[in-house]
């Protein structure tokens, strides 16, 4: 099993949901969550005056899956959260050594 992490704009999550799980994820964790990257923020201004946004707002989805779709999820992030400006986000790819089901008491696949 793979953990799929992606940082991505926070207008392109219901994009991003639908297709996947019109691919069969039947699960995710999404977190409102704060950074920067290479952006390093932004100026904005607030009647009247200029000031430096240093944390963007972002969405961090965490995904479990079967190592057979983590390609297939991957491609579909990269597709459906790309809008082709920086601030883009970021997609980590980390080993699951184990999942366990708390309800039931199942592991491995069968919990995801």
């Amino acid at each position: 099993m793979k953990k799929i992490e992606a940082i991505i704009k926070p207008f392109k999550l219901d994009e991003v949901k639908t297709a996947l799980n019109e691919n069969g994820v039947t699960g995710m964790t999404v977190t409102e969550v704060k950074g920067f990257g290479r952006q390093r923020g932004h100026k904005e201004i607030y009647r009247g005056a200029e000031y430096q946004v240093d944390f963007i707002p972002k969405i961090k989805l965490e995904i479990v899956v079967e190592e057979s779709i983590v390609a297939i999820v991957i491609n579909i992030i990269k597709e459906k959260a790309n809008t082709g400006s920086i601030g883009d986000g970021k997609i980590f790819v980390l080993p699951v050594e184990q999942a366990i089901r708390i309800r039931t008491g199942e592991s491995g696949n069968e919990a995801v």
